[in-house]
């Protein structure tokens, strides 16, 4: 076949090829790196919420002397980081999108945001009348909570099941911590939370490059 001709394939083979290399190229050009979307969110867990167990263990001890500012500033220095991270990607990649799948995106986007800054304002009344680790214990397993049920309802949203298995381990990793207790929480969500974003990082890359083989 002329390389030059742009006419379309005569043999069903090749032209069964030419549409699959189109769509291996569009899920290339339309599917962002799942590790750019997972990876930063462990990180900063593992790093942040290891940090609170460290500064803030069960009973009350600090196993590294750590200040006590430290751990909370750390850990939204990197959520913010992870944050923007997925903004810069998702706009590289989605930017171009529009209709039903932009709305759906932009309406779940508002709801992470508005329901974060509610549920917040309510836990602002309510720690300051709580015990020091009581007050952590809430306000960490609020929004894990939240954080659980959003990836879920996005999962359920665009039938991504890589998306609502991680909002379903999320949100039974946080009732485990709960249950632990102070102290306790910390440690589950930094091993055990951002461990398996990392882990479904890797598995959502893996299942990309599989997607986007020619």
């Amino acid at each position: 076949m002329d390389p030059d001709d742009d006419s379309p394939p005569t043999d069903a083979a090749a032209a069964l090829r030419l549409i699959q290399d189109q769509r291996s190229a569009t899920a290339r050009r339309l599917d962002p790196d799942a590790r750019l979307l997972y990876w930063p969110w462990g990180v900063a867990w593992l790093v942040g919420f290891g940090l609170f167990f460290l500064r803030f263990a069960p009973g009350d001890r600090a196993l590294v002397p750590l200040p006590s500012w430290l751990p909370l500033t750390v850990l939204f220095v990197l959520l913010a980081a992870a944050g923007t991270v997925q903004a810069v990607v998702s706009v590289r990649a989605y930017g171009q999108v529009s209709g039903d799948s932009a709305r759906r995106g932009q309406w779940y986007g508002y709801a992470w945001a508005l329901g974060s800054v509610s549920v917040y304002a309510g836990l602002g009344r309510i720690s300051e009348h709580l015990p020091h680790d009581l007050a952590a214990l809430l306000w960490s397993a609020t929004a894990v909570g939240l954080t659980g049920a959003l990836h879920m309802a996005g999962g359920a949203v665009w039938l991504d099941q890589d998306l609502f298995r991680l909002g379903l381990w999320i949100s039974v990793i946080n009732l485990v911590g709960a249950f632990a207790g102070p102290g306790w929480h910390p440690l589950v969500v930094a091993v055990a939370g951002g461990g398996g974003i990392l882990v479904a990082g890797a598995l959502a890359r893996r299942r990309q490059r599989q997607r986007q083989q020619p």
